[in-house]
């Protein structure tokens, strides 16, 4: 017999975590990107765990004073919070503003203009964390509200199920930890498609629509060519032979004023007029060739 702990209740299955760990493993390596670019610093994100606990155990781990990036990410309901450790968010400012990148591990409360400059700078890495849910589900993520005390944060009840995924941060020779706590109660809508045959699903079809989408790329940009046909005419061997240079003329057997015959890649496409544009001979279109139609082409 095993003892369960209810409060522990686990809502979320081995197949469930695992496809959470593989959305926000490309989540990292998108927030490296990002904040490398951003801090004009090489910086170092990964998966360190992920973790289902009650919300008030996950509220009890982290410091009393920390930066605390809480968003929507409609259409789902609820909200999503971006904890990150005091050493990692002052590391980051400090590169920000030009230094190199150095933790000053402030016990007291952010200014004004310390609280503007870290949450604009996380709410930039929102649109990284869209792009690592396309595969699941499309999501808007949005800023809700900033916060230094995780007192003063009630998402859900306590004992509410939430998942936790641990990132390691590395900034130079700072390195901290980030972490995302997400209700399940957030994610109930879209737990069907947690698993890993939805998954598996999803990355066959991506391919395939990768390589369509190539494909109509590379058509788009074929050249096929395109004449404008004055007409036709039959003569004889003999008659070709005897044409003389200027003197001669071939009657075509259209009339005068008929419409030219466009050809695109030796079909006939387009009805057309021909004139002149910016000193250039030009041909409007004035309609589909029935013929072109009728062939299906």
């Amino acid at each position: 017999m095993k003892v369960y702990d209810f409060k522990r209740a686990l809502r979320f299955s081995k197949d469930q975590i695992r496809s959470l760990t593989r959305i926000h493993d490309n989540f990292a390596r998108l927030l490296t990107t990002h904040f490398s670019a951003q801090l004009r610093s090489y910086i170092q994100i990964t998966v360190s765990s992920v973790d289902q606990v009650p919300y008030e155990e996950f509220i009890r781990s982290i410091p009393n004073m920390t930066l605390l990036n809480l968003f929507y990410v409609s259409p789902l309901e609820g909200r999503i919070m971006l904890e990150v450790n005091p050493t990692i968010g002052y590391a980051m400012m400090d590169r920000l503003m030009g230094g190199i990148g150095i933790s000053h591990n402030k016990t007291e409360s952010l200014t004004e203009i310390e609280t503007k400059i870290i949450s604009n700078m996380f709410e930039g890495a929102f649109e990284n964390y869209r792009e690592a849910w396309q595969s699941i589900t499309d999501i808007e993520p949005e800023m809700a509200d900033f916060e230094v005390n995780p007192q003063f944060v009630q998402m859900v009840s306590p004992n509410e199920t939430v998942v936790v995924i641990s990132l390691n941060t590395q900034i130079g020779e700072v390195s901290g930890v980030i972490n995302l706590c997400i209700p399940h109660v957030v994610l109930e809508p879209i737990i069907p498609k947690l698993s890993v045959h939805y998954w598996m699903q999803s990355e066959r079809n991506e391919p395939k629509q990768q390589e369509t989408k190539a494909i109509e790329k590379r058509i788009m940009k074929a050249k096929i060519p395109v004449v404008a046909e004055l007409g036709q005419s039959e003569m004889t061997v003999e008659e070709f032979l005897n044409l003389e240079l200027v003197i001669d003329c071939i009657a075509l057997d259209k009339p005068v004023n008929a419409p030219l015959t466009v050809m695109v890649g030796n079909k006939p496409k387009f009805l057309g007029q021909a004139g002149r544009v910016n000193r250039k001979q030009a041909i409007q279109i004035l309609d589909h060739d029935i013929r072109g139609e009728e062939d299906g082409e």
